[in-house]
């Protein structure tokens, strides 16, 4: 992938691996899709390859992205999810069309069709949030710790606690300012 874009944050759980294609949330935000080849890029990753992305449905993933971040951090908060984001969540899921399969080791994956366009891919997503936000996957939706990050992520560590969206991103940035304040600290000692 070309090195004037960020990598992608990729997690074992699509949709909020998805929300994290914006990332820094409440700090410097960093976009991460900011062309329609570079959503063609993150489907590809993702295992949802399509051929090619127009710039309005650039734009429908993107409203679809914000819709999701908004739906889990309110779950993750204990609120009720705003009607307008469960309206789009809920648009994407049926516009979409893909086959859901079982694989030899007894795992799902999605399957689009050689033909299959951009709003099918956004469909499971959609169904993979939706999923989330029902409350039929095992693990629980949690915010980042950092306070620049704010990232939704879904926890399926055994005592559900995880703090950070990404250990070796937002994790390590705050062991990183413990251990230099501590430094100063017995410095100046």
């Amino acid at each position: 992938m070309p090195a004037e874009f960020p990598d992608f944050r990729l997690g074992s759980v699509l949709a909020t691996s998805f929300t994290a294609t914006l990332t820094e949330r409440c700090g410097d935000p960093v976009e991460r899709i900011p062309t329609p080849q570079r959503l063609v890029d993150w489907f590809a990753v993702s295992g949802l390859a399509v051929d090619a992305c127009t710039a309005a449905q650039l734009e429908l993933a993107r409203e679809l992205r914000e819709s999701i971040h908004v739906a889990v951090t309110a779950t993750a908060m204990h609120d009720t999810p705003p009607a307008s984001a469960v309206h789009v969540i809920n648009d994407r899921s049926i516009q979409g069309r893909a086959s859901a399969v079982l694989t030899p080791e007894g795992n799902r994956r999605w399957r689009l069709d050689p033909d299959s366009c951009v709003e099918d891919a956004l469909g499971v997503i959609a169904a993979d949030a939706i999923s989330i936000l029902a409350g039929e996957r095992d693990g629980k939706l949690a915010l980042c710790a950092s306070p620049t990050c704010r990232a939704a992520f879904f926890d399926t560590s055994q005592s559900r606690t995880r703090k950070w969206c990404d250990m070796n991103t937002c994790g390590n940035r705050q062991k990183k300012a413990r251990f230099n304040a501590n430094q100063r600290k017995n410095a100046s000692v």
